[in-house]
């Protein structure tokens, strides 16, 4: 394909995103017009209007959202292959910014490990996410990838690998009468105070956090809400309510005498996943996506 071929296709999947062809000419640092221009170029290739556009919306065809479905993975593998050439080409330097929730575990170490081996050149940094923001990291460009607690439902990033599944625990002073109990039922959380999120991360993910009721249908208390995991570790231990943890996490934490980290049964496992942006993944991040992938299968 020539390059103009190519910026049609561009113009046409950010197009599709945005429904805006203002925004979309933002994005692609290129005028309104000149999006209208693309796009009209791209449906006289194919034969037939791709977007319905009227003074009040923008929305795509029947034919568009076909070819929007069928092109999306076509162009992503393209871009994927291009990046791995260059990057096999001259080497993956630069920096890998990776943000992290909880803590480091041992899958992750090694795939951190892998990337290194493959990619001497790179520098790592690392910087921890905070519970109450845990997409906006990636979102603003400040880490190129995020391994963060699942779920994830965000249009405009990517899931990548899912690893570290584990059992959930609950975090609660070591004066709280479930402290000696070797685990408690998911049912008896409706008599704890759960901490939860502060509402700057999305409410369906807050929810799968610290849960509203339990899977028999018993209201779970609200606790205070947090940023941090700091914070709410700290609330826990002054006995200001109990707080989910995975069982990794909370084995960190275990030398704190003023917690106590109790399993707790009847609960789906924590996840993480790794997390990119939809529009611009680094080489950098692909590398390390393929070296976690990498990593899980062995």
């Amino acid at each position: 394909m020539s390059s103009l071929e190519v910026r049609e296709l561009e113009a046409f999947l950010v197009l599709a995103e945005e429904l805006h062809f203002g925004r979309t000419g933002e994005r692609l640092y290129v005028s309104q017009s000149r999006v209208s221009q693309l796009l009209r170029s791209l449906e006289g290739r194919i034969g037939a209007p791709l977007v319905e556009r009227t003074s009040r919306r923008v929305s795509l065809t029947p034919l568009g959202e076909s070819f929007l479905a069928s092109l999306r993975p076509a162009y992503e593998a393209l871009r994927s292959a291009v990046d791995e050439a260059r990057a096999a080409a001259r080497g993956v330097g630069g920096v890998l910014r990776i943000g992290f929730q909880g803590t480091v575990d041992d899958a992750l170490a090694q795939a951190v490990a892998l990337f290194q081996d493959r990619c001497p050149t790179c520098a790592i940094e690392v910087a921890e996410i905070a519970l109450s923001d845990p997409f906006g990291p990636v979102r603003r460009k400040e880490v190129d990838c995020a391994v963060v607690l699942l779920p994830v439902a965000e249009d405009d990033l990517v899931l990548g690998p899912v690893f570290s599944r584990q059992p959930q625990t609950l975090a609660v002073s070591a004066r709280h009468p479930l402290a000696a109990r070797e685990s408690v039922s998911a049912e008896e959380l409706a008599d704890c105070r759960l901490i939860g999120v502060h509402d700057s991360a999305p409410g369906y993910w807050r929810r799968v956090q610290a849960p509203r009721e339990t899977p028999g249908g018993r209201p779970i208390p609200a606790g205070p809400l947090v940023n941090t995991l700091q914070e709410g570790l700290s609330l826990a231990a002054a006995d200001r309510g109990a707080m989910l943890l995975c069982r990794s996490t909370a084995e960190h934490h275990s030398g704190r005498a003023s917690l106590a980290f109790v399993p707790v049964e009847g609960l789906p496992d924590s996840l993480l996943g790794l997390v990119l942006r939809r529009d611009t993944v680094t080489p950098q991040a692909r590398a390390f996506a393929q070296a976690v992938g990498e990593t899980l299968a062995r």
